[in-house]
């Protein structure tokens, strides 16, 4: 028997039913209708629920299209919200499910990472985590057949999440997606001017990005750094709040997606 992590958020964050959870990613993707030159690196993407941002995720996943076949593994991070994590937290598990079936992990990457002191192992870290799980549906309807390294980043500074991502780098077989929202709770008009700010220091690959600034800070800056030394150029895909979406004005939430590709892509 595989030890699979079920999924925690379906019927919440995006449809339970496996036949509308298909239909409602693949209408975004649809509607994202993103014409990319070349093929991502690495991805930002937001992390709230479908109705709030998942138009916005949508846009980044959109651009994977003509490569489904050639990405096979995905190194995953995002922030933990439920559970305190000094460094990365990889699980003992085997495999992620959702609704649309289970995704394997790369067992033999993340054994990899076993002797490096910020790596930490927990499947409790990532029981109730949202911020990866929401992106597998949309990467099970990208992509044809592949892996996960999954990584629920807790306080670690931009050099040790870049030396992790260094580890697993690979080449156009592996792609990296960063998990984050911006800027939380703010009124409509300031969080427009604080999340445009962010989102110009993320395209100069400013690595002190905070938290009050994207809830993915520490693993975005170790992302900015690792682009950074590898001279990945980065672009902004869109950007909004759930004030643009599906909630109310007066107390938003930012969302913005991003690529990076090769330099010489």
């Amino acid at each position: 028997m595989i030890n699979t992590r079920p999924p925690a958020v379906a019927g919440a964050f995006y449809p339970g039913s496996a036949a509308t959870l298909a239909a409602t990613v693949d209408g975004l993707l649809a509607a994202a209708a993103v014409q990319p030159a070349t093929q991502p690196k690495a991805l930002i993407v937001p992390h709230a629920g479908y109705i709030y941002s998942g138009s916005t995720a949508a846009m980044a996943y959109a651009t994977l299209a003509p490569w489904r076949s050639t990405i096979r593994r995905v190194v995953l991070l995002g922030p933990t919200h439920r559970v305190a994590v000094n460094g990365l937290a990889v699980p003992e598990s085997e495999a992620f499910a959702t609704p649309l079936g289970a995704v394997p992990l790369d067992l033999n990457a993340i054994a990899s990472l076993a002797g490096l002191p910020q790596i930490v192992f927990s499947d409790h870290a990532h029981a109730i985590e949202h911020s990866l799980e929401v992106h597998l549906p949309f990467l099970q309807r990208t992509l044809d057949h592949f892996s996960l390294v999954p990584l629920a980043v807790g306080h670690a500074s931009p050099r040790e999440v870049a030396e992790v991502l260094d580890r697993l780098w690979g080449g156009t077989e592996t792609l990296i997606v960063i998990s984050s929202d911006l800027s939380h709770f703010l009124p409509y008009a300031a969080a427009t001017h604080v999340d445009r700010d962010t989102c110009d220091h993320i395209l100069q690959l400013d690595t002190n990005i905070r938290p009050e600034q994207a809830c993915g800070a520490y693993p975005v800056n170790g992302l900015l750094l690792a682009a950074r030394q590898r001279g990945l150029v980065p672009k902004l895909i869109h950007r909004c709040t759930s004030g643009d979406t599906a909630g109310d004005k007066q107390r938003v939430v930012g969302y913005a997606s991003f690529t990076f590709h090769e330099p010489d892509a």
